[in-house]
């Protein structure tokens, strides 16, 4: 059988999103830091795995699997009893529209390469980090908050059992607690967050913990 290694760095949402899933469906794997900060992703070796010189990138069944929410929906689809992913076709939408709500609309304008082309822009760059990083996080986790609004939540984003949605809410969460955003406004998803964070598949892929793991049980 071919090694499942990981290809992450332990402060990128999306690879702490596929470390949650890979731990929730007790998928054994290797993880190799790809160090953004030091430009590794931008090196050859990690654009072959990569075109897109990001993170995460995953081989697994003797494919290299690339962007975090194809990689959890490829998982959710391929792993016997999986539920990342709910199968009514409403309840489907919902919870990519959740995931989406945050991995397209506030990470992108957060990741790495904007932020430093925003820092280029200030003579006060840490400050123009710490303010871009509030203004957008905040904006867009109080939007999610709304949209948690209805009978649909349960004690997760979507019922009672973690899906895609929560994996994408705890990076969110932990990122906007790093800079120190707001979050009065946005009470149902801190709660869930912290809710998943006293799971063991959610606990062992926080970035404190991203180091090469064995499989947890289901």
């Amino acid at each position: 059988m071919n090694e499942t290694i990981l290809f992450d760095y332990w402060r990128s949402s999306a690879s702490y999103r596929v470390r949650i899933a890979l731990n929730m469906l007790a998928i054994p794997y290797r993880s190799v830091a790809v160090d953004l900060l030091a430009g590794q992703h931008k090196q050859p070796e990690h654009l072959a795995r990569n075109p897109q010189g990001l993170v995460p990138a995953l081989q697994i069944d003797g494919r290299m699997l690339t962007q975090s929410l194809a990689i959890i929906e490829y998982l959710s689809e391929t792993r016997p009893g999986s539920d990342l992913l709910p199968s009514a076709p409403l309840e489907r939408h919902r919870v990519r529209a959740l995931s989406d709500a945050i991995a397209m609309d506030i990470h992108p304008v957060c990741n790495l390469g904007v932020v430093f082309h925003v820092m280029q822009q200030s003579s006060d760059p840490d400050a123009a980090r710490s303010a871009w990083m509030r203004k957008f996080i905040g904006e867009g986790l109080e939007a999610f908050e709304r949209m948690l609004d209805g009978p649909d939540t349960g004690t997760f984003c979507h019922g009672d059992r973690p899906t895609m949605a929560d994996l994408c809410l705890v990076p969110q969460i932990y990122n906007a607690r790093r800079w120190n955003v707001d979050l009065s406004a946005c009470p149902s998803a801190a709660t869930i967050a912290e809710r998943c964070a006293a799971l063991p598949a959610f606990a062992a892929a926080h970035p404190d913990q991203a180091t090469p793991k064995q499989p947890l049980t289901r």
